[in-house]
């Protein structure tokens, strides 16, 4: 089994193009499915599919997490069908569970200057360079896995733009504000005191990490310790919070919503038009609060 998984990997690396983190997690939850299964792939039935997704289940796995393990699991097999590795598919009519899809969580635009300027006040190098990561996180909507792996050469200075590697090797370039462009420009001098004389591609070099980069978990730390200094609640923070924040200010303020799809790296617009609805909560609460009638008993 745990050769015909390396297969599979290979495939989705090779011919789909899927992203280390898709990987990572495909194989972890492949890994899972075999470990309790114990079958050789030709011998497994529907029944011992429906059986480890009810176990996940039983173990309060999120939707979301038993979503992507069904995924995984569909993805596995129809490569095995195809490379007839087995004679019939047993997860053809595995389902996905319902998902509630909550709104997304966003800062207002107060709160991301004060995350700003409290990092930027402090001498540290660290919390210099991650003001400097958290504005270009919130100037350009990005994911943090693409924020962490910049190449030293992603801007284009003259034009004001940024090319970004998204999910799937996916390309994009994106607009980058005046202030962000000479946000980097200072912060390039800064970078020497991460690499110290050694040679480095990334943006955002860290000589102690494997690779080569700081990791999303070390900038993830860096944030809540801003947003603790800032007098913001930490578990109101998170990287991808920063992105919701980029994508709702800008659809509040006007911006086009295919543009901001385009700049989120939103295959499908379904995806970006979710924040559409922050809007029209925040509308329904401002009727509620200001309207005259509302106020008459």
């Amino acid at each position: 089994m745990q050769a015909l998984i390396e297969d599979f990997l290979d495939m989705l690396r090779a011919e789909a193009g899927a992203a280390t983190n898709t990987i990572d997690a495909y194989r972890r939850d492949l890994e899972q499915f075999a470990a309790g299964c114990r079958k050789p792939p030709a011998q497994i039935t529907a029944e011992d599919l429906t059986a480890h997704i009810r176990c996940l289940s039983d173990n309060k796995y999120a939707p979301k997490s038993v979503a992507r393990k069904i995924s995984a699991l569909k993805d596995f097999f129809k490569f095995l069908y195809s490379e007839k590795e087995i004679s019939s598919n047993p997860a053809t009519d595995l389902t996905q569970p319902k998902q509630e899809k909550p709104l997304p969580k966003f800062l207002t635009p107060d709160e991301v200057n004060r995350l700003l300027e409290t990092a930027q006040k402090k001498n540290e190098i660290s919390f210099q360079r991650a003001a400097v990561m958290l504005e270009l996180i919130y100037a350009c909507g990005l994911r943090v896995s693409e924020l962490v792996a910049l190449p030293e050469n992603c801007f284009n200075f003259d034009k004001r733009q940024i090319l970004v590697r998204g999910k799937g090797s996916k390309e994009r370039l994106i607009p980058v504000a005046e202030r962000t462009i000479k946000t980097i420009l200072d912060y390039l001098s800064l970078r020497e005191e991460f690499i110290r004389g050694r040679k480095s591609i990334w943006l955002f070099p860290s000589p102690k990490s494997a690779s080569g980069h700081i990791t999303r978990d070390a900038f993830f730390k860096d944030l809540k310790k801003i947003a603790l200094l800032a007098n913001i609640p930490a578990e109101k923070i998170s990287p991808h919070v920063l992105r919701h924040s980029f994508a709702t200010h800008l659809l509040h303020n006007g911006a086009d919503l295919r543009s901001v799809q385009k700049m989120l790296g939103h295959a499908d617009i379904a995806t970006t038009q979710i924040y559409t609805h922050i809007a029209d909560e925040e509308l329904l609460a401002e009727v509620r609060t200001r309207h005259p009638l509302n106020r008459f008993k």
